[in-house]
């Protein structure tokens, strides 16, 4: 990993488990004059789903963009891995093992399903195998390999954006909604997927999602933002008993 210098690494935290893979602390993002992130904090640790949860316009999708360093941040530190990247390119940042997958999938229309893996393995040799196991992930796209991105359903398209984001075998994956517009079968199927990523214990999963019983059902942890800000956190078991239905809704 060529990022920066490692700083030192957390300590575990009180329940035994591992440091966080990703430790954001006292983020600020300013749009012009407006300040849309206001020290924003948040942690994701491996074999953990971290559900970021809101209304529209409060900052969810602007502090996925300051992970993936595609909008910089003013002031905080965000450290992957033992590593500060605050100032280190998407492209480096995924090279260290950050998967994203932005809101609206982002697919390459007019490339085929096998080119739109390929491109989640840009950085690495021409030669790279696309993992066997996208297909065994998302059946579908091993029967749609030659065909277009931009003829695929949309809920196709989504398991596609996932599965381009896997292709590297990230340590952090970010996800910016992935249910939205989606039939409620193919929700399920991703459902299991996140749920099954995250217990092998070899990956962190940050989760923006507007659909509740979604967030609700694979929350390890979760966080509530409002006018950039997070107002409540804690354990997914938690949601029900704290009210976070109605915190949330629109």
């Amino acid at each position: 990993m060529n990022l920066a210098s490692p700083v030192a690494q957390p300590r575990p935290f009180a329940d035994g488990g591992p440091p966080p893979v990703l430790s954001v602390e006292g983020v600020n993002q300013y749009y012009g004059g407006s300040h849309i992130l206001r020290g924003v904090d948040l942690q994701a640790r491996l074999g953990k789903v971290t559900v970021l949860l809101g209304r529209n316009g409060v900052g969810k999708t602007t502090l996925l963009k300051s992970l993936m360093g595609l909008v910089p941040i003013r002031s905080g530190t965000v450290r992957f891995d033992g590593h500060d990247i605050a100032r280190a390119t998407p492209f480096a940042r995924a090279r260290a093992g950050i998967g994203f997958v932005p809101q609206g999938r982002e697919i390459f229309a007019r490339l085929t399903v096998e080119e739109n893996l390929r491109m989640g393995l840009a950085y690495k040799s021409a030669s790279t195998p696309i993992d066997p196991e996208l297909y065994e992930l998302f059946p579908v796209l091993k029967q749609m390999l030659a065909r277009r991105g931009g003829d695929l359903s949309g809920g196709q398209q989504q398991q596609l954006a996932i599965a381009r984001a896997l292709a590297a075998r990230p340590k952090l994956l970010i996800l910016d909604e992935p249910t939205e517009g989606i039939q409620p079968s193919i929700i399920k199927d991703i459902g299991r997927v996140i749920r099954m990523l995250a217990d092998r214990g070899t990956m962190a999963i940050v989760l923006v999602e507007q659909y509740y019983d979604f967030a609700q059902e694979l929350a390890d942890d979760y966080l509530v933002m409002q006018r950039g800000e997070v107002i409540a956190r804690g354990p997914g078991s938690e949601m029900q008993a704290k009210g976070i239905r109605e915190l949330v809704a629109i």
